[in-house]
């Protein structure tokens, strides 16, 4: 698996209530980050690269077949996809 990065080292902490010292790791990760945001770099890049005007609808059918080619119209319709999962 690799070793952990020293950033991401465990702190041994004695806290105030006199306990056992506890190891506490660095906090991480994109959970609390607007990492939609930072994904979708260019905005209607997918419906110009499938012909679809941009106020319209992808048909699904449509963005089902983008999403097995592979390259950037892949990328963009299988992240389309994700997206429309968490809107549901």
């Amino acid at each position: 698996m690799g070793a952990i990065a020293p950033s991401k080292q465990p702190k041994t902490v004695v806290k105030r209530d006199g306990n056992e010292p506890v190891e506490l790791f660095k906090e991480g990760g994109m959970a609390g980050k607007k990492w939609i945001k930072g994904a979708i770099k260019h905005p209607g890049a997918l419906h110009e690269q499938l012909g679809v005007p941009a106020g319209e609808k992808i048909p699904a059918k449509k963005l089902k077949a983008a999403a097995g080619k592979s390259g950037k119209l892949g990328q963009r319709a299988r992240l389309a996809q994700t997206l429309g999962k968490l809107g549901k």
